[in-house]
């Protein structure tokens, strides 16, 4: 039986990155606030364990993002599916990711995605062309995390 898994991303904004990437790959930013609200009436955290962002209460520096096709925890917003949780780190990013993501645009629409990426907070580092295998750009997130865009 195959195992569930998520990917972490480290990060010094979580909020921040987990509206980059849900934008960036058209994803759903989890919602935790009801399960945030019953662990705060249960005293099993205090004021100083949540944010408030985007309008509503969440965990501080942890945020996390779903596919949107794929099933969730009603209770807790959880995901069940295809997930990034991203987490506050106390240190900066200090070399190159070893571990990337590729977002995938429609056939011919690189163009239009890296513009896209672009202004959702993204920058170009370097074009690269591989002949038959074809073109893409290698990218940089808002906190300097490397991905592609093919």
């Amino acid at each position: 039986m195959a195992l569930g898994w998520k990917l972490v991303i480290d990060s010094a904004n979580a909020s921040a990155l987990a509206d980059f990437w849900a934008a960036a790959l058209e994803y759903e930013v989890e919602d935790p606030s009801a399960l945030v609200e019953r662990l705060l009436a249960a005293g099993r955290i205090d004021e100083n364990a949540i944010v408030e962002h985007g309008g509503r209460r969440t965990f501080r520096g942890y945020a996390a993002i779903r596919h949107p096709e794929d099933p969730f925890d009603e209770t807790s917003g959880v995901g069940r599916g295809r997930r990034l949780l991203f987490q506050d780190v106390p240190e900066g990013k200090s070399g190159k990711n070893r571990l990337h993501i590729d977002v995938h645009g429609e056939p011919g629409g690189l163009d239009a995605l890296v513009a896209r990426l672009e202004g959702l907070g993204a920058t170009r580092v370097q074009e690269v062309d591989k002949g038959p295998a074809g073109r893409w750009w290698l990218m940089r997130d808002p906190e300097g995390n490397e991905f592609c865009a093919a």
